[in-house]
């Protein structure tokens, strides 16, 4: 499919208002737009509201803003001369921002969010043009199945919804449904390999093998993105082979978070998962993102006793660029 020529925009036609890049003073602006956007229309769908904490996407935001600074922006308004009730003005406040990742030939569009007030007047689009690619990378993105006007925006731009990606939760009482590993399928967890070898040798074997698994399966490397998911406190198993050979990787963390996951073979991914739900005992429930064309390993969580939450997420893009049969992404904002 073709992608939408690049334009890039002129000044922003609504008086008052100019985009810029983000900085970090920016991003809790950011958070705030990002809640209140999803309440504004999770409240129409009678749906609980996000929270006040806005702890774990401050720092995604932080890690994309760290990462990627030349693709994420936001849209200000001036606010104008200080008022005689003793409020500030002058200085220019983010209502609206976009946040994408370029991981090799992917270009991601990790989030666009504008202030409910300020929706329908064409702040999102000047934005997305701003950060999209000049050259023929596959653009991609996720975004909520209840969005229609989001998702036909993505559609204009060549990122067409192919695909659900599917929220699961809970804890699996059925763990047998998901297999187990098949014999000779050994899992090394991450530290175990960094601190085997000296003078840093652990840790570039683990890297090689971890690069080499996701350009297999989700068609980029992310080093900088694993970084940000050990610095969270994600626990990395690297499974191997009877020959030693790397089969396969996957994260899993105390606070529930079970991804991302690529494999080799796609019949190993369930009894991968099954592992991982295993081997780092959460808190409360686990929580993992599974693509509909992992469909055997969905199947086997649902009958594992794992629920579907919310909306499904459509995965979006202007052309195919991973095997999303074997790799379970980070979430809707990472892949």
């Amino acid at each position: 499919m073709s992608v939408v020529p690049e334009r890039r925009p002129g000044p922003v036609p609504l008086d008052g208002i100019r985009l810029r890049p983000a900085t970090q003073g920016d991003l809790p602006s950011c958070g705030e737009i990002w809640r209140d956007g999803l309440n504004d229309y999770m409240g129409r769908l009678n749906l609980p509201e996000i929270p006040p904490e806005l702890g774990p996407i401050g720092r995604l935001h932080r890690h994309l803003q760290a990462t990627d600074p030349e693709r994420f922006w936001v849209a200000t308004r001036d606010a104008g001369p200080p008022g005689d009730d003793g409020t500030s003005g002058g200085a220019d406040r983010p209502i609206a921002f976009a946040s994408a990742t370029r991981r090799d030939e992917v270009w991601f569009l990790s989030m666009l969010f504008v202030r409910p007030g300020d929706q329908g007047r064409g702040i999102g689009s000047a934005l997305l043009r701003r950060i999209r690619p000049a050259d023929s990378a596959a653009l991609a993105t996720g975004t909520d199945s209840a969005q229609p006007i989001s998702n036909a925006l993505y559609a204009r731009h060549g990122m067409v919804p192919r695909m659900p990606l599917l929220s699961l939760s809970g804890r699996p009482d059925r763990q047998e449904t998901l297999g187990e590993l098949p014999s000779g399928i050994t899992p090394v967890p991450f530290a175990a390999i960094a601190a085997g070898a000296p003078d840093g040798a652990g840790h570039r074997e683990l890297s090689a093998a971890v690069d080499a698994l996701d350009r297999e399966s989700a068609g980029f490397t992310h080093p900088q993105d694993h970084r940000f998911l050990r610095a969270e406190g994600r626990t990395g198993f690297l499974y191997r082979g009877p020959d030693g050979a790397p089969v396969g990787y996957g994260y899993a963390s105390e606070v529930g978070r079970v991804g991302p996951v690529a494999v080799r073979d796609e019949a190993l991914l369930a009894p991968v998962v099954g592992h991982l739900l295993s081997a780092v005992e959460p808190r409360d429930a686990s929580a993992v993102w599974v693509p509909g064309q992992a469909d055997r390993t969905l199947i086997a969580l649902l009958a594992a006793g794992m629920r579907l939450d919310g909306f499904p997420v459509l995965l979006c893009w202007s052309r195919p660029f991973a095997d999303f049969g074997r790799y379970l992404p980070i979430s809707p904002g990472l892949l």
